[in-house]
């Protein structure tokens, strides 16, 4: 099944957009990694959406297989694939699954994009089916690497907007409240946020109780879903 690894990238290749290579720079910063064909994303997933129905009859470790052949390119848009093949299994994940995952997050991810991909869907679901490997998410949040630490959080965006995990989020915004890297703060503040949406008042305390230190870029995610009277409190120095 290698051919349909080819066969996607292929695909890629042929839905090149000048426009949208001439354009992708605008969305990485300094120190961010991001090898691009410049493809538009509804393209790409409408690319890795075609192969979904070859996908479906193969065991389930193939497709990791076939999905980490996808990272190892480097390609922002083969990453975006492997992430939609990796969801479309999420009911069949197992506890053991857990150690791709993490091998992919400590190896593969060089840019927001690509662990925002990975971790909001298909991690997030993960965690959601075993919520017991939260410490491990409390673990990545101590590593001294920024897409990592950025992991621990943004994989809690989904849960959290269901209500889930409360006290874990605070946990791990903890961990991170004084990191000084941008791309951090904003993946925890928008783990706030994204928990604001079913507990405004619990994690509007928490931001309150937090303010005089947490960094303004994280402070100014948490609350955006907020009402303004809410959100001028919270931003009053």
């Amino acid at each position: 099944m290698e051919a349909l690894v080819e066969q996607v990238r292929q695909a890629l290749i042929d839905s090149i957009d000048p426009k949208t290579l001439a354009s992708s720079s605008r969305y990485f910063k300094e120190g961010e990694a991001a090898r691009v064909y410049g493809v538009r994303m509804s393209e790409v997933s409408k690319i890795g959406k075609t192969s979904l129905q070859q996908i479906k009859v193969l065991p389930k470790y193939k497709v990791f297989e076939l999905c980490d052949e996808l990272w190892q390119s480097g390609y922002l848009e083969e990453s975006v694939v492997a992430c939609l093949w990796a969801e479309s299994l999420h009911k069949q994940y197992e506890a053991a699954d857990f150690k791709i995952f993490e091998y992919w997050v400590h190896n593969y991810l060089t840019n927001w994009a690509d662990c925002d991909t990975l971790c909001n869907h298909t991690i997030g679901n993960f965690i959601m089916m075993y919520p017991e490997y939260i410490t491990q998410l409390k673990r990545w949040a101590t590593s001294s690497n920024r897409w990592i630490k950025r992991a621990s959080a943004v994989t809690l965006i989904i849960p959290a907007r269901k209500g889930l995990f409360l006290n874990d989020i605070f946990d791990i915004a903890d961990i991170l409240l004084l990191d000084k890297d941008d791309l951090v703060q904003k993946g925890y503040g928008w783990m706030l946020k994204a928990a604001s949406e079913a507990y405004q008042k619990d994690v509007f305390n928490y931001i309150m109780s937090k303010k005089s230190v947490m960094p303004r870029t994280a402070l100014r995610y948490a609350i955006e879903k907020m009402p303004a009277d809410l959100r001028t409190e919270a931003m009053k120095k």
